[in-house]
């Protein structure tokens, strides 16, 4: 990670120096830093959300302490209030109308839950939200690789096809050159030559289309990893073929229920499901809650006198309307669904397994029937030349030659794409993308 940083702090440098040189390990370690995929961003921002509302949870459990100063100056009407005085004392009302007069008061008030399990469950909710939400960073890293990784090799395969194009253009240039050579020496034909040139031009078209797609491919992976499009690179790995360990469908199997992280997530959604629901059961059990408060009050600040305020206080649910019962119903479907959505992720991450090992299979055999193909396309063409200079044949057996050699050219360069997309395919199943493009 940290030698992802060093590339993005000197990319300034790099653009005005030389492409920059990168690799597959290079290319996830810049897309999963905190500053990369844009994916990334958002499942730290999500972690982050879910700290909060843990937080929020937790503030029910633990003191509330509020402290207020108040100066007031009022009047009343008691009359207003319903309060009528008449004393029988001839010339005397008793007044209906009162003040101003002032009053102040300085007080300290705090309360703090007792016992409150539905609380405390609410909390115990939140805090596997939080694993929920860091297994779903994990997640998000895992997916990221595996997109920067694909686009990876899609860039590969694009450059290996202009490199096959060029390679193409450069035989059919040798090609149209011993046409030319047949003619002069008498042996060969103004046809031939066309021929050769109308290879020649097919071929150099390809090239222009095999080029415009490396363009694309590679601003497709700079985008991925979320960098200046204007960046040129590249790209240090190659169209191989590297040997897999081999793994029986259970022990692939077991390795991706251990360390999908999708999964995990899963698992701890559907903790918070049932923690919630028991909190909504605990909604109608008794809560107890201690309060107090502490003060002077007064007509001002000289003559405010201190007091006081403590209790205790029981509240028990009566009735509701049955908001309560609704709630209940609520958060035990949602402990079904998610309980629902685990099983359903297990049997999806079986097929996942079943599907990447079958196409790690079929794009093995592959690789070896189109390296096959190219051997034999390869000595074809050879003898094509060989008979086409000793006068046995025409130019239209090279040229066929030709042409078949440009396809086994082709269907290598896709086997070998295959094979390590399939690769990607199979860690990508397993949980483990990271590590394989160590």
């Amino acid at each position: 990670m940290r030698l992802a940083w060093v590339i993005l702090l000197t990319m300034p440098l790099l653009r005005a120096a030389a492409p920059l040189q990168l690799s597959m390990k290079q290319a996830v370690e810049i897309a999963v830093s905190p500053e990369g995929n844009a994916n990334i961003q958002l499942s730290g921002e999500a972690l982050k959300q879910a700290q909060a509302r843990s937080a929020e949870a937790r503030a029910a459990l633990l003191p509330d302490v509020e402290a207020s100063v108040t100066q007031q100056s009022r009047t009343e009407s008691l009359s207003a209030l319903g309060i009528q005085v008449s004393l029988p004392i001839p010339g005397f009302h008793f007044p209906t109308f009162v003040g101003p007069f002032s009053t102040f008061d300085a007080r300290a008030t705090a309360s703090q839950s007792v016992f409150n399990f539905s609380s405390i469950r609410r909390y115990q909710a939140s805090k596997a939200s939080i694993s929920a939400a860091k297994s779903d960073t994990r997640n998000t890293d895992e997916q990221v690789a595996a997109q920067v990784a694909r686009f990876y090799l899609a860039a590969v395969k694009a450059d290996t096809d202009v490199e096959t194009a060029q390679s193409n253009v450069t035989l059919a240039e040798a090609l149209l050159t011993q046409a030319n050579n047949e003619k002069t020496a008498g042996t060969g034909t103004g046809i031939e030559i066309t021929r050769a040139r109308v290879q020649l031009a097919n071929d150099r078209q390809l090239l222009l289309v095999a080029q415009n797609a490396r363009h694309a491919a590679h601003l497709q992976l700079l985008r991925a990893m979320n960098m200046r499009l204007d960046t040129e690179i590249q790209l240090t790995d190659r169209l191989e073929y590297a040997p897999v360990d081999a793994a029986t469908l259970e022990q692939a199997g077991q390795m991706a229920l251990r360390e999908r992280a999708d999964l995990e997530a899963q698992q701890q959604r559907e903790e918070n499901a049932r923690l919630s629901a028991s909190a909504s059961k605990m909604d109608r059990l008794p809560s107890v809650a201690a309060f107090g408060d502490y003060g002077s009050i007064g007509t001002g600040l000289d003559s405010a006198v201190p007091t006081r305020t403590i209790g205790i206080q029981v509240k028990v649910p009566v009735f509701d309307g049955g908001r309560r019962d609704a709630q209940r119903a609520e958060s035990a479907s949602q402990y079904r669904a998610e309980k629902t959505r685990t099983n359903d992720l297990r049997r999806q991450i079986e097929l996942d397994v079943r599907l990447a090992l079958d196409g790690l299979k079929s794009a093995e055999d592959q690789v070896g029937v189109s390296k096959e193909g190219l051997e034999l396309s390869q000595n074809e063409l050879a003898q094509a030349r060989r008979r086409y200079e000793a006068g046995v044949t025409n130019s239209v057996e090279v040229t066929d030659a030709q042409t078949r050699l440009e396809r086994a050219r082709d269907n290598q360069t896709a086997a070998l794409y295959a094979y390590n997309v399939a690769r990607i395919d199979l860690a990508q199943a397993m949980g483990r993308v990271q590590a394989a493009v160590q």
